[in-house]
């Protein structure tokens, strides 16, 4: 296992920054055998374009424990600067995170998704890995003095892995407002992936990942994202000025 105290390589991208480790699972595994409880925000090229208009959101990214290389636009823009970095998928992470859970006795928490759905992806997990420790499960749907008893079981219950599933940004400002009720807590901002382990959705075809080409998987099931997928051209054109400027 890699050692908590290497530190991974760090490398800007339009104003924030990615960290490059050979294996994530490794080095959070010993995060979490250490206690030592951090943010990871899973990049891509729409989050970067919302945290340049988003002065707080960027700032809790650069404030981030751990920033991977979520999209294929993140790991584009490096190979346009001349290095190859491999993309990491915030969904495969999480599942490589589950899946080790089988040697180690992690305790998990699912928060986020619509009604049921959070809960049905905990039992698909529980179903292909019986003894995986999910302390819980709670949808997204909640507010006022529903929020604050849930705030409560948290903190009582003090899961080492935190998934939030509430999209972006609004999974990276409740993160950051919350860590402190599971303060040596891994907290991982998941998007969707809640829906892809219910199986309510499917993630795109290997073909399509593998060519960097799974944001068309998703136009095609969510079309309704079509405004939000503007920010990708506008990345390309922002990380090829960037690229041309240096």
């Amino acid at each position: 296992m890699q050692l908590a105290s290497e530190q991974p390589k760090s490398l800007p991208i339009l104003g924030l920054a990615v960290d490059i480790l050979p294996d994530y699972t490794q080095w959070l595994a010993a995060r979490i055998a250490q206690n030592a409880g951090l943010h990871v925000v899973t990049l891509n090229a729409e989050m970067t374009m919302q945290a340049r208009e988003n002065p707080e959101l960027a700032q809790i990214i650069q404030e981030a424990g751990l920033v991977i290389p979520d999209g294929a636009g993140v790991v584009m823009h490096f190979r346009l600067r001349g290095r190859k970095i491999d993309r990491c998928p915030g969904i495969e992470m999480a599942e490589a995170l589950l899946q080790a859970s089988k040697q180690e006795p992690w305790s998990f928490f699912f928060y986020g998704g619509t009604p049921g759905v959070t809960e049905q992806a905990a039992q698909k997990w529980q179903q292909q890995q019986p003894t995986i420790n999910i302390v819980g499960t709670q949808h997204g749907f909640i507010s006022g003095e529903e929020m604050d008893n849930f705030c409560q079981t948290l903190k009582q219950l003090q899961p080492q892995v935190i998934f939030v599933g509430l999209g972006v940004p609004r999974q990276e400002f409740w993160i950051a407002k919350h860590r402190h009720l599971c303060p040596h807590a891994i907290w991982v901002g998941v998007g969707g992936s809640f829906d892809i382990w219910a199986e309510t959705k499917t993630r795109a075809p290997k073909w399509l990942c593998d060519n960097n080409l799974e944001w068309v998987y998703r136009l095609y099931q969510e079309p309704w994202r079509w405004r939000r997928m503007l920010a990708l051209p506008q990345f390309a054109w922002c990380s090829l000025m960037d690229t041309l400027s240096k």
